[in-house]
């Protein structure tokens, strides 16, 4: 099989979980390679998710690096068996490859945590919100390039919809409940479709409001997922460059905490419900 060109968020992740397993048996890919009869290149590629690895293999080299965790070791021959072509997949060579890495995290994802600051979170977007956000971020945005990024965000909504969606909680400052991206009419739109989404029971909702004591994170806005172990977890974190994806347990670690303490600056549930519902009944 050919190395890929354009390897995947999870595609990545398997490779890079395997390296953190041989690097915490204290062994060299030289070592790896000697085990499985390969060669250095080819480990090399595995290791950065270039080249596919089979299940068979992803078992053998747990044992060789004296892994014990059953959960964690089914976890990730299910990411190297993973042959899932998701919708996002249309887009490949349309968009940046984050739009799709971005989706197919999501669509994996045990759960979902999300702080936002300034924005209603993607995943709660109307169509007329999420337009407005992407013409001003890119101005000059051609009509059909927009149509598409419009498209594609709601289309990621598909995890917190149907029969089992994946649990979803967002914690939203007043600041982004309150901003215009657009006009009154669509902001209206947009907090009642976030109303809608909590009285459906499909998403839970928190809101920081400006006058909260406690809070001091307004560079928060990230998204946390839910891996199928706590080591598989992934952060989707807003950077000046644009997102970074945050893995290295001590990241994690980090950013569970830091949701801790978002979380107590918060509103329950039920006042967040009713505070949105006085914002709307404002406009």
């Amino acid at each position: 099989m050919p190395p890929r060109s354009n390897p995947t968020a999870r595609q990545m992740r398997l490779g890079t979980e395997l390296r953190r397993l041989r690097e915490a048996a204290g062994l060299k890919a030289r070592d790896a390679v000697a085990f499985l009869n390969s060669t250095s290149a080819q480990m090399s590629q595995v290791e950065l998710g270039i080249a596919a690895i089979s299940e068979e293999r992803v078992r053998r080299l747990a044992a060789f690096y004296a892994c014990t965790d059953e959960a964690l070791i089914d976890a990730l021959t299910a990411m190297a068996t993973d042959r899932t072509k998701g919708w996002w997949e249309e887009y490949r060579g349309v968009l940046l490859p984050v739009f799709l890495d971005t989706a197919e995290v999501e669509h994996h994802a045990t759960f979902l945590r999300e702080i936002v600051i300034t924005r209603i979170p993607g995943l709660l977007q109307t169509p007329d919100y999420a337009r407005a956000v992407f013409e001003y971020m890119n101005p000059g945005l051609p009509e059909d390039e927009a149509a598409m990024w419009v498209e594609h965000r709601m289309r990621r909504r598909v995890v917190i919809e149907g029969d089992a969606p994946t649990p979803y909680e967002a914690i939203i400052h007043e600041v982004a409940l309150r901003l215009r991206v657009s006009d009154r009419k669509a902001m209206r739109s947009q907090l009642q479709e976030i109303l809608d989404r909590v009285e459906k029971g499909h998403v839970t909702v928190r809101v920081i409001p400006t006058d909260q004591d406690g809070f001091a994170g307004s560079g928060a806005s990230m998204m946390y997922a839910g891996g199928a172990v706590p080591r598989l977890d992934t952060v989707l974190r807003d950077s000046p460059t644009g997102v970074a994806f945050l893995d290295a347990e001590a990241q994690l670690e980090q950013v569970r905490a830091l949701i801790r303490r978002v979380e107590k600056a918060s509103l329950d549930p039920t006042a967040s419900r009713d505070f949105i519902h006085r914002l709307a009944k404002e406009l």
